[in-house]
């Protein structure tokens, strides 16, 4: 998340929503043990599709795997990294602290 928000203040929008997505597919890694190497994305459509999280998870794991238009524009109005930062504070596990990667 460090990298998304500073991506983000370079005013590189697309690389930050790359990052976050990168995060939460690692969180997402993690907590289903399919190790690092696993596509974000598909872990993202994973959890977008998983009836045992929350909706707002999933409502959250669908927006991030939308694309921009053509206009490049998000088909929505909620922040991709609030979306990453709130994932990754439901993904992370009990009695852990938000550290870099979970708080950006």
């Amino acid at each position: 998340m460090l990298e998304a928000a500073a991506s983000r203040s370079r005013g590189n929008e697309g690389r930050a929503r790359v990052c976050a997505r990168r995060a939460v597919g690692t969180a997402l890694a993690l907590r289903w043990s399919v190790g690092p190497q696993a596509n974000a994305y598909q872990l993202l459509m994973r959890a977008a599709a998983d009836s045992g999280l929350p909706p707002d998870v999933r409502e959250a794991a669908q927006r991030l795997t939308r694309r921009v238009t053509e206009a490049h524009r998000l088909p929505h109005e909620e922040d991709p990294l609030d979306d990453a930062r709130m994932l990754l504070a439901f993904l992370r596990p009990p009695g852990r602290g938000e550290g870099p990667t979970a708080g950006g």
